[in-house]
């Protein structure tokens, strides 16, 4: 499927509605208005590299100019990037690197974004890497055409370099008011370039495009309905696809009988081994025929709730370790704690299900995901298929969030199973409740902590996770004797990446035991972590928050808590600060406000920015206080969001959110870093406000704060 290249950013229904089989780098461009000889994309290179049924499948050189921005005969300005678009706001602080290095409005600009046959390859967006990986290079390459067309202006103009400048798509003669447009400028050229890493980029103080907190590009679209997601598509002659689906963790099918769904008119079985499918002209007959079918499972992973934490102890490895000076002077410590904290499972939520649409043509696969990880469902599909990845594109539209948990590769290839035996274009759209029951969690965990102080310095810090993650585990604070182990172990449910990773999990037991130690010894907690910290950014985020939040202020109200935490994640820096009031007779809780700091480097959207943060602390509300995944005989007992407690307009406090900009500092990502240290704020604030020391994720599942530790 080929939809209108005038329109591909935002499609829309009407443009799937066209068909001229693959498309390659090579046709795109001539499509776009590029001629045959167009100046930077169109070279060589790409006749070479060009995804068609008898050459090689190579992915664009990342070296190239041309793998990364296109300039057409009419000047239109095309970005090309494998990362895709999940509500992170991607699209416009990209496009506003790339005008700002031309002059040009960020609307002006298109990008194509996670298209597996036009786009360089990318490992996947996550781990807070966009930011950091890709600008930088959208930047440098954008500088380098740049000076390719004041090159080129210099010759058409009679006008020496130092006396044009790039303006609104011209190159401009400054003392004539010449000027020549960008595409007229690079037609008919040949010229083949590699990027040039010595190109000086304009330096953060210099910019009036980034660095602005300008709208949403196709904000709009999204307001008004416009732009499809995927589980929003209709191609022609699409049928409906449902997938038959163990009932529980690891169980497998002993018996089917698929008879009476097969009596259903206009329904498809498809199987293959022990992948049962079905294809129906809507979602509701395809939903009915799945519900007739007869089938007898074993038994999955047989491990209870209650028994969760012992045996994830019980089935650990032990795991690579992190030490400095393994001397033992915890026992003739002043002061000495050793805890341990339980981490449930939770799940993603994600606003959009899993869905995707697969299409075969002659023996040529086309998909649209919502997947953090086209390339990586790009390759996946050519193993499964055994096809070569010529033969395979992979499209991702706009995708509605993913937070880690759309990295897997499920629903495209159950697509494209079903629609390569339907010999139609087939649509598999997860509910809900299959969301819920076969996507993977954030993974459960144990960690355990011994710590001591003597002298009001921290001296011992032995810190073990199990099964969670090593993500985070990094002790921040300098002076002590440290052991660091992360040990693997067998999980009774599926699991996965989650946003943050296990700096959620490991960061809310640092902070905890740091705060628990200061308490103790009678010092603020706010001063007892600066006196242990070496790392200036941090310590300028906390000091940011600290005046924000009126840190150290007399409180207004009785039965009041303040509590802080800080922490450092993927480049960025963070220190919230969190109010709470816990009711005496009822325990209820009550989060009354949250500040919090953050620091990742020179800002390109400070509104997109401030939206991040405020993201990732109010889906840290939800881990820090409520959700977990239940389970009993390894199938979930609370699969929906009836009995799936996540945050709601009623838990969201008062919030303030604190942007340090380091101009002197490259960018790095935000979409994990503010989410680490909402969970032990609240519970330090807890322990403020009633004395109360809390050791689990979630921290309330109840709803109410207990009376005792």
């Amino acid at each position: 499927m080929t939809p209108n290249p005038d329109k591909y950013l935002f499609p829309t229904l009407s443009d799937w509605k066209s068909s001229e089989g693959g498309m390659s780098r090579r046709k795109f461009f001539k499509l776009m208005g590029a001629g045959a000889a167009t100046y930077i994309l169109f070279t060589d290179v790409f006749v070479s590299t060009a995804a068609t049924a008898d050459d090689k499948f190579e992915f664009p050189d990342k070296d190239l100019i041309s793998s990364w921005i296109h300039i057409s005969d009419a000047g239109k300005i095309t970005v090309f990037t494998g990362k895709v678009e999940i509500g992170q706001n991607i699209r416009t602080s990209l496009s506003q690197v790339v005008a700002e290095e031309l002059s040009v409005a960020p609307q002006e600009i298109k990008m194509i974004m996670g298209d597996t046959s036009l786009t360089p390859y990318d490992r996947g967006t996550y781990g807070s890497l966009t930011t950091l990986q890709i600008s930088p290079i959208l930047r440098l390459a954008a500088a380098n055409l740049k000076g390719i067309l004041l090159e080129e202006a210099e010759t058409v103009l009679g006008v020496a370099t130092s006396q044009l400048q790039l303006k609104d798509g011209k190159v401009l003669d400054v003392g004539s008011a010449k000027s020549v447009d960008f595409g007229a400028l690079l037609s008919g050229k040949k010229v083949l370039r590699k990027i040039n890493k010595d190109v000086s980029t304009i330096a953060p103080a210099k910019w009036k495009v980034a660095g602005q907190s300008i709208s949403k590009i196709n904000g709009k679209d999204f307001i008004n309905g416009s732009h499809k997601y995927v589980s929003d598509m209709v191609l022609p002659n699409m049928v409906y696809g449902k997938i038959l689906r163990a009932p529980a963790y690891g169980a497998k099918l002993l018996h089917v009988e698929t008879t009476n769904a097969e009596k259903i008119p206009g329904v498809m079985l498809v199987r293959d081994g022990d992948f049962i499918g079905l294809v129906a002209d809507s979602p509701g007959k395809a939903a009915m025929a799945l519900a007739a079918i007869d089938c007898t499972w074993g038994e999955g992973a047989l491990v209870e709730r209650a028994e969760l934490f012992e045996h994830l102890i019980k089935t650990s490895k032990e795991g690579k370790s992190k030490s400095k000076s393994r001397e033992d002077s915890y026992e003739g410590a002043s002061l000495k704690i050793n805890q341990r904290f339980e981490i449930d499972y939770i799940a993603h939520v994600p606003l959009e299900t899993r869905a995707a649409i697969a299409h075969w043509k002659d023996g040529e696969v086309e998909v649209w995901a919502g997947t953090q990880r086209p390339f990586g469902l790009h390759e996946d599909l050519a193993k499964e298929f055994g096809l070569p990845l010529n033969k395979i594109r992979v499209h991702v539209p706009d995708t509605g969030s993913g937070y880690g948990g759309k990295q897997s590769s499920d629903v495209g290839i159950e697509a494209a199973k079903l629609s390569k035996k339907a010999g139609r274009p087939v649509k598999v759209c997860w509910t809900r409740e299959e969301e819920f029951k076969w996507a993977y969690f954030r993974p459960a965990g144990v960690i355990e902590v011994k710590a001591s102080v003597n002298q009001g310095k921290i001296n011992t810090w032995e810190f073990h996770n199990y099964n969670s993650g090593a993500a985070g585990i990094d002790f921040p604070y300098s002076g002590a004797q440290e052991h660091l182990e992360y040990h693997r172990s067998s999980s009774p449910l599926r699991q996965g990446s989650y946003r943050a990773l296990s700096s959620t999990a490991n960061i809310f037991a640092i902070e905890s035991i740091v705060n628990d130690l200061a308490r103790d010894l009678k010092y603020d907690p706010l001063q007892f972590r600066i006196a242990h910290l070496e790392k200036p950014r941090l310590i300028d985020v906390i000091k940011a928050g600290a005046e924000a939040f009126g840190w150290g202020k007399e409180k207004s109200q009785a039965e009041t808590g303040y509590g802080m935490a800080c922490g450092t994640v993927k480049g960025g820096f963070v220190a919230t600060f969190v109010e709470v009031k816990v009711e005496s007779e009822s325990r209820k809780l009550n989060v009354r406000r949250v500040v919090t700091a953050f620091e990742c480097g020179v800002i390109i959207n400070p509104r997109h920015l401030k939206s991040q943060v405020v993201g990732c602390v109010l889906q840290g509300l939800g881990g820090a206080l409520f959700e977990a995944v239940d389970f009993k005989d390894a199938k979930l007992t609370n699969p929906g969001l009836t009995s799936y407690r996540v945050p709601r307009f009623s838990d969201v406090p008062e919030m303030k959110v604190i942007l340090l900009n380091r101009e002197d500092l490259p960018s790095s990502g935000a979409g994990e870093a503010p989410i680490v240290c909402i969970a032990p704020a609240l519970r330090n604030a807890i322990q403020d406000a009633c004395g109360v020391k809390l050791y689990k994720l979630p921290m309330l599942p109840s709803g109410v704060v207990p009376d005792h530790t």
